[in-house]
Formats: structure tokens, C-alpha cells, sequence
């Protein structure tokens, strides 16, 4: 009766309940979406059966709902800035890659792929360029993500394969987390992980980290590693586990090889816990503690990331790590092996189907055997023969003139490659772009010859596959918006007017998965076990099983049909002899070093609230609020060396690049060391893009960019004034030194600063507001002694905009100025609160939460301050239990116990 009775009320109110996968990290995490297609209206929360995550999300899944708007999207496609139709627009795309082609050779064009594509998308791309094509200039962002842990397990396992999965989380005795924020770049995981330390009193967790990031909130040992010497501490380990007779001697012999020369590279390397204190950076004391733990504890998972990946001897870095579970026999039993936290949500799915330059489709590789045999399948004779460019090369090629037509996929290189100034003029230079993307406007498509408008999440209907190798169906949870199209459509439709359309008969989404299925299976029999990546089992998949299709980690085969949840306890690595291979690796130090002129380093990484180029999580307002600008930490004595103050604003530069950001002083890292995060594009930054400064040198395996360590100088930025103005309407800004965009709700916030005085503000303001609101008035206070100058503007007793500058970043506060545009607010501004705004001090009883901390519930700092004080509050459960906040992702509850340690003084 109650089924009846809630089925009822959905169709009365028009909703109705779909399962789907979060749009955002590797996690890949479980979604339950209300949905209301007649007005657009989706609410999400989190999935509680779905097995990576059960019922939670962060702060960016939860707002999901908030960032469906059409506002920003792009919905028509467009040639030369023009509109057109699809059939104009892809033949024109068939017509002008033909022409190169037939003029230049296949390397001539190229696809730049992105781990935001689904594994149907991916997998048609893939299939046109190397098999129809027949050119292998194909990569992805995943290469600046993720290649080094490709890389590595292919050198030791002899395939792509993750050994470990999540539910290791809640077996293991000692957790080593690797260049790996964990807390803020997968909280999902995180909070997991702090779950089962609350419920496992023996669970140790290890950080190994250069920064002291909210990771180590949950730390019995925060290892603070000079960046780059990774191979050493591991090295160290091994060698340390050798002397203390901790090896697996059994598994050692039965199942690897190599154990000899990689013991007496890592003995060379670093011999002792002094010698590893020395080269990286530490108190013997500390090396010695983690060594101790690791050989005393069996269940030994370590999670790695973008810390070990990003690196010039990345490759290296994995294999160190590969080499101590090996070694210990720690693989594929549970609590216990090596497991890479990918950054994409689908990272996993371009690698599973070639969206790498240097693979194959269905983990295969550029081998005879298997270039015949993907060939065959496919039914070409025009199959690429060998690896293409990897991205940082890809785009070299683009600005060399070597590569005529480039066609990139949600994604935007012009933002977050290195050397990323260098990218953007490649793209300008070249004489066919294409971007097929869901936004209106980004640094990378804004340079496009044709903008093809893609479908979005809460559209895009097929597959993705998490860190821990698990399918998960993304469902379209609202229609196409305007004209948009899936990428798989667009990708088909390209290959019909190039004349493969024989080969690329796909009508929905299940044939292309079902295709891949029957490649992961070909010639691939589960008593040879040829390669690991094997889904056979959906061979055969109808479209309604498609639709249905529940999570499951694969390989998925009929022996097999449930799933596996781990790899290689037993052995059977994906080598001629089936032993894994210990990889001889000693530690060397990045390329480009700090000197005179580049005394620094700079490291990078993600912030809590926002993914990649914020052009989903930015039109959420509340994820804009906790970091709302760029930002570069440094330590006390850096900044006075350097005449830094908290606040302010500095100047970045490298050879390759600079960049603006507010100023952060800390104790969270070593002096020596910067941190700055990637988010910041040209659309919300006129100059706080991270690639601009980043070297641009690569792993020599993985071809991975070398993101953690670039060697930078910094110096005060001299700004003449500080301001900020907040408006009902977006304003264009041009001249201005700093300009940052940080939407909120009701309204756009521009933090600025300049180095030259603007004469005429009211001008400039008015030219761009009255075509929206009409004839304004105006109330200013200028203050010339003191440099102060603030005016709003109203139309109708509504506030249209509001200006205020000064001598310093000490302005008044943003939040109580923001409420004001409110729209639902009835009334215009009462005399006090219009007053205020020339008085720049908020109208007297006016809540002022705030710096926001806990950004899934919009709870502030001086709010919680004020709980705790009033209800003498002594932990962060107590916190939540008051005012929510930490309750859902509980990524703010550092924060949180940093306020109570704070209060309690």
C-alpha cells in the first residue's frame, strides 16, 4: 500500500526516480536523482546500494542539481561563429580532416579525448582514428592524470591491472596514503577511510605527503616527503624489509621475477633509514616508524595519486611501490595491495578501450598479435601500426605545423596542460580546431573553427568504470538540451561522412557496448588469459539489460558473471611466464631544478569544492565560497624573505609562464615550497591559470607531465588598489591586473586589483548594466585622503550593482553585500541597509556568517564559532549534531577541529 501510495505521488507531482553515476572524481559514486523532466529540476542524493560509495557524496556530488541550468551551455552548432545545422557542421568537419589527410597522411589530424567521455564515447573515437583513419594521434587528459600508474602496471603485471579495491578499506591494518589529498580530491573514499579507523582501533594510517594537507587529520604519521623522492623512501622500504628478513620468500619465487636486480638497485639507492632521511627530506625517527609498521603489519593497502603520477620519474614511483607488495606477497588478499585513486570519473574506461596514443583497444598493445587480431575484429585494412603522439607531444606537433586539423573532447588543454601559453598559441595557429563540448565558452573552445554542442551529465546516457574497475551505468536523467547531441552520436555521424559507415553501424548506446564487450572477449579465453580486461559476459547484452545494468567490477565473464573484486593473490600475472616482474628502479632527481633566478618550487594540486575548469561546479554558488580565488601557500619564513603578506597578492613566474594569486601564509609546508590549485581558467580568472607557469617535461615512460615540481620565483604584486564589485548581471572587465569571477546566488562577485587608477567606474558600469535594468541611480561616498571610493546603483529601489575599492584587500565583507540581491527579496533596500553600503559595516543585527566552511550545508565560520561557544561544544560530532555542518561529506571537519582548537584557547 505504501508502494502504491508513493508511486501515486510521484506521477501527481510529475517526478521520478533514476540511478545514475556522479559526473566528477574516480571514485565513481552512486547517485539517486529526483527528476522532474517537464521543468528541468533534478535533486540528487547519494545512491545508499551503490557499492563505491553507499548513500554518500562530497559537496561537489551533492550539488549536482545546482549546475543543470542552460544559461552556460552551448546549444547550436556553430562554423566560423556562426550558427549551422549538424549536417553543415559535420560535413564540413568530414570534408576539411579528408583534405588533410589526403594531402599530409593520417599523423596530420589528430583527437584530444577526456576522461569526462563515457566508455561508448571513448570507444568510437578510439575505433575511427586508429582503425579507419589509420592514425594513432589519439590521447587524452587522462595522460596527465593517470599514465604513470598505466605505465607501471603494465611494466609489473604485464597489463593495466588495479590488484586492490575499496573494500580493503575496511580490511587493512596500516593505510599508506601517496601524493594523495585524499580528504579533499576523493572525500567519498576518505570518509570511508575514517570510518573504518573509528571502528578498527589497530588501523594505522599512514600520509606521505611534502604538504600537511586535511589528509593528515586522520594521520598517525605524516611523512613529509621532498618532492620527487619518492623511489627512495620505497626503495628504502625494500631494502629495509630485505635486511629485516620481511619478504615473501614463497610468493618471491613462485610468482616474480626480477626481485635480484630490483633489491640491489634499491640497496645502491638507499641502503638505510639515514640514507633515506638524507635524500628525502626527513627525521630518521620517521623513516624508521613507517618501515617498522610496514613489516609488521600484513594487511598493508597503499592508495596513491596524482603525487606519485605527475612526475618526471612517475613510472618509477609506481613500480617502487609495485616492488615492496610484490615483494611482501601484499597483492590481491584482502586489506592488502597497491591501489591508484584515478581523478576522472572515466579515466578507467578511455584506458580499458585505447584512449591512450600508446595502446590498443581492450588493453591491448601496438604487438603483432594484436594488431591483427583488433584488425580482424574490426574488419580494416587501414589499422594504425604504431603508438601516436602522447598529449604534451600531441600538442608540440599542433604548433610545429605538423598536425593541420585537431578536434578536442570535453576537455580544455588551453587551461590545464603545462607550457600552457605555448598550447593556446598552437591552437590559435591551426588551421582546423574543432571542440565538441556541453559549455558555451571555455579558454579551448572559444578558439574553435567549429563548436559542436554535447550533451551534458544528467544527458549523457552509457558507461563509466571507477578506480576500483567498476561499471557503472551513467544515466540520462533529462532530454538532449536544444540541439546538443552524445559524443558517441557525433563521433558516428563524422565516420558515416568519411565512408565508414559499415563499420559504424551504432543506433543507441548498447551497441557500442556490446561491441566492446565481444572485443574484450575475442581470441581472449578464460583458460589462456591472454589479458586481463575481459567482459564477455555482455556480449550478447539487450538493450533493456543495458538499461538495467548494475554495478559490477570486471573482468565479467561466464565464469565470472558476478565479477572480481581482486587480482593476483595467487599469482597469474599477464606475462609469457605469468610472473610479475620487480622493476629495477633507483631515484633521480626532476629534471628542472631551483637555481637563482628560479629559487622555488611549485606544487599543484585540487581544491575541495571544484573540479577541473569549474565550468559544472562553478554554477553551483555554494561551491564557490570556501576557496573563491587562486591562491599560493607559503610558508612563514618564505613570506617574509620574499616581503609577502597574508592576503595580499603575489606574482608567480617561470620561464614558461606567470600568474596572480591571493597570498596564503602557512606552516602546512616545507619552505622552499609553493602550492597553487588548477582550477582557475580564463573565464573566471584573467590571470590565475595554473598551466601558464608549469614546466612542460615528462615522464620518459608515461609521457605524464611533471605538475608537482616547477621551479618558480615570487615576488608582491604592487597593486595601486583592491577592490570588488558584485552585480546582478555579468560585466566584461577588461584592463583591469586581477579579475576574478566567483558567481554567487543572485548575483556575479568580481574580485580586483590594479596597478593604474580607473577614472570613470559609473561609466563603465552603466554602459553595461542599463541594457539590462533600464535608467539607474546612484549613491557614492569617495573619500580621496584615504583613497576609498564605493557607489551602488539601483533601478526601482532593486540594487543593481555594487562598487568598492581601496588602498588594501581590507574591504568590507562580501557575504552581507551579497544577500542583498536576493531575489526574493519583496521589498527594495531599507534606508539602514543602503546606508550600510557606504558605511561598508552591515546594518546591526545582520547575520555575518562568515568565511563558509562546510560548503553541502552553506554553514559559515563565525557560525560555528558562535555554536560552539554557546553550547560549549568540545568535538566536531557535537558541531554537526548543532549546526550540520561536516555531517554529509565531512571533508570540512579539519577545518571544524582547527575552529574548536581555536575557540578552546
Amino acid at each position: 500500500m505504501q508502494n502504491e501510495q508513493n508511486l501515486i505521488a510521484k506521477e501527481e507531482s510529475n517526478t521520478q526516480t533514476i540511478k545514475t553515476t556522479c559526473a566528477y572524481c574516480g571514485v565513481g559514486c552512486g547517485i539517486e536523482a529526483e527528476v522532474d523532466v517537464e521543468n528541468r529540476v533534478v535533486s540528487v542524493k547519494g545512491d545508499p546500494e551503490h557499492p563505491s560509495n553507499y548513500g554518500r557524496l562530497c559537496s561537489k556530488g551533492s550539488a549536482l542539481g545546482e549546475t543543470l541550468g542552460l544559461s552556460s551551455r552551448l546549444l547550436q552548432p556553430q562554423v566560423y561563429g556562426r550558427p549551422a545545422s549538424w549536417d553543415d557542421a559535420l560535413s564540413l568537419v568530414a570534408e576539411k580532416f579528408q583534405a588533410v589527410i589526403d594531402e599530409y597522411g593520417p599523423e596530420a589530424v589528430a583527437f584530444y579525448g577526456s576522461g569526462q567521455l563515457l566508455t561508448e564515447d571513448y570507444y568510437v573515437a578510439n575505433k575511427l582514428m586508429k582503425g579507419f583513419i589509420g592514425g594513432s594521434n589519439i590521447d587524452t587528459n587522462s595522460r596527465l592524470c593517470m599514465s604513470s600508474s598505466v605505465a607501471g602496471h603494465k611494466r609489473a603485471f604485464g597489463t593495466d591491472t588495479v590488484p586492490a579495491c575499496y573494500d580493503d578499506f575496511t580490511e587493512a591494518d596500516l593505510i599508506v596514503l601517496v601524493g594523495s589529498n585524499t580528504a579533499w580530491c576523493h572525500p567519498v573514499s576518505f570518509q570511508r577511510i575514517r570510518a573504518a579507523k573509528e571502528a578498527n582501533p589497530n588501523l594505522k594510517v599512514v600520509v606521505v605527503d611534502p604538504r600537511k594537507t586535511n589528509t593528515c587529520d586522520i594521520a598517525d604519521l605524516h611523512i613529509p616527503v621532498k618532492i620527487g623522492s619518492d623511489v627512495a623512501l620505497f626503495n628504502g622500504l625494500l631494502s629495509y624489509l630485505y635486511q629485516e628478513d620481511a619478504l615473501d620468500q614463497a610468493y618471491i619465487q613462485a610468482h616474480t621475477e626480477g626481485f635480484e636486480d630490483a633489491i640491489q638497485a634499491a640497496q645502491t639507492d638507499a641502503f638505510n633509514v639515514y640514507t633515506v632521511a638524507e635524500k628525502c627530506d626527513l627525521a630518521p625517527h620517521v623513516v624508521e616508524t613507517f618501515f617498522r609498521w610496514f613489516k609488521e603489519t600484513d594487511k598493508t593497502l597503499t592508495l596513491y595519486s596524482q603525487g606519485v603520477n605527475q612526475s618526471s620519474s612517475g613510472t618509477d614511483k609506481v613500480n617502487s611501490i609495485l616492488n615492496c607488495h610484490l615483494a611482501t606477497g601484499r597483492m590481491g588478499k584482502p586489506g592488502t595491495g597497491p591501489l591508484s585513486l584515478t581523478g576522472q570519473p572515466n579515466a578507467m574506461g578511455g584506458r580499458e578501450v585505447g584512449g591512450l596514443a600508446n595502446t590498443l583497444a581492450a588493453h591491448m598493445e601496438f604487438n603483432p598479435d594484436d594488431l591483427d587480431r583488433v584488425a580482424r575484429f574490426w574488419n580494416t585494412e587501414s589499422l594504425t601500426q604504431a603508438p601516436g603522439l602522447p598529449a604534451v607531444d600531441l600538442f608540440d606537433a599542433v604548433a610545429d605545423g605538423k598536425i593541420k586539423a585537431i578536434w578536442v573532447m570535453a576537455t580544455n588543454p588551453v587551461a590545464s596542460m603545462p607550457n600552457a601559453d605555448k598550447v593556446r598559441g598552437a591552437i590559435e595557429n591551426c588551421d582546423f580546431v574543432v571542440v565538441s563540448d556541453c559549455v558555451a565558452h571555455a579558454d579551448t573552445l572559444d578558439l574553435a573553427h567549429v563548436k559542436l554542442p554535447a550533451a551534458g551529465w544528467s544527458e549523457k546516457d552509457g558507461t563509466v568504470t571507477n578506480s576500483e574497475r567498476r561499471i557503472s551505468r551513467q544515466r540520462a536523467l533529462l532530454p538532449l538540451a536544444g540541439d546538443s547531441k552524445p559524443d558517441w552520436w557525433i563521433i558516428t555521424q563524422l565516420a558515416h561522412r568519411m565512408g565508414f559507415k559499415d563499420s559504424f553501424p551504432y543506433e543507441t548506446n548498447a551497441d557500442i557496448f556490446r561491441e566492446h564487450a565481444q572485443l574484450s572477449g575475442f581470441e581472449n579465453s578464460e583458460n589462456e588469459r591472454l589479458r586481463d580486461f575481459n567482459i564477455s559476459k555482455f556480449s550478447d547484452i539487450s538493450q533493456a539489460e543495458y538499461d538495467a545494468l548494475m554495478p559490477v567490477q570486471w573482468p565479467v565473464t561466464q565464469d565470472t558473471p558476478n565479477g572480481v573484486d581482486r587480482f593476483f593473490a595467487n599469482g597469474g600475472f599477464y606475462t609469457p611466464n605469468r610472473k610479475a616482474k620487480l622493476v629495477a628502479v633507483e631515484s633521480r632527481k626532476p629534471e628542472n631544478l631551483p637555481n637563482k633566478d628560479w629559487p622555488l618550487v611549485l606544487n599543484s594540486g585540487r581544491v575541495r569544492d571544484q573540479w577541473h575548469s569549474m565550468t559544472r561546479t562553478a554554477l553551483a554558488s555554494r561551491l564557490n565560497q570556501h576557496k573563491p580565488e587562486p591562491f599560493v601557500e607559503i610558508t612563514p619564513a618564505d613570506a617574509e624573505k620574499y616581503r609577502l603578506q597574508n592576503g595580499h597578492l603575489a606574482i608567480i613566474k617561470s620561464q614558461w609562464g606567470e600568474m596572480l594569486a591571493r597570498v596564503e601564509v602557512t606552516d602546512r609546508l616545507p619552505q622552499g615550497d609553493l602550492f597553487v590549485p588548477m582550477h582557475w581558467t580564463s573565464q573566471f580568472s584573467n590571470h590565475g591559470r595554473m598551466g601558464v607557469v608549469v614546466n612542460p617535461v615528462v615522464d620518459p615512460i608515461s609521457f605524464q607531465p611533471e605538475s608537482k615540481h616547477t621551479p618558480v620565483s615570487i615576488a608582491p604584486f604592487e597593486a595601486a588598489w583592491h577592490g570588488f564589485i558584485i552585480s546582478r548581471h555579468p560585466l566584461i572587465l577588461d584592463g583591469i591586473d586581477y579579475v576574478v569571477l566567483v558567481k554567487g546566488e543572485g548575483y556575479f562577485r568580481y574580485e580586483l586589483a590594479g596597478s593604474r587608477s580607473i577614472r570613470s567606474w559609473q561609466s563603465h558600469l552603466s554602459s553595461q548594466l542599463v541594457p539590462h535594468s533600464g535608467e539607474l541611480e546612484w549613491q557614492t561616498y569617495h573619500d580621496p585622503a584615504k583613497s576609498l571610493f564605493r557607489t551602488a546603483c539601483f533601478h526601482d529601489d532593486e540594487l543593481q550593482a555594487v562598487l568598492v575599492t581601496g588602498p588594501d584587500y581590507a574591504l568590507p565583507d562580501r557575504n552581507w553585500i551579497g544577500s542583498l540581491f536576493d531575489s526574493a527579496k519583496e521589498e527594495g533596500l531599507k534606508i539602514d541597509e543602503r546606508m550600510a553600503l557606504l558605511t561598508g559595516k552591515p546594518p546591526l543585527g545582520t547575520p555575518d556568517v562568515g568565511k563558509i566552511i562546510c560548503a553541502c550545508f552553506n554553514v559559515g565560520e563565525k557560525t560555528i564559532e558562535k555554536a560552539i561557544q554557546e553550547g560549549n561544544l568540545k568535538t566536531h560530532q557535537e558541531v554537526g549534531q548543532c549546526c550540520k555542518a561536516g555531517t554529509n561529506c565531512g571533508s570540512c571537519v579539519p577545518e571544524i577541529k582547527g575552529i574548536l582548537a581555536a575557540v578552546g584557547k
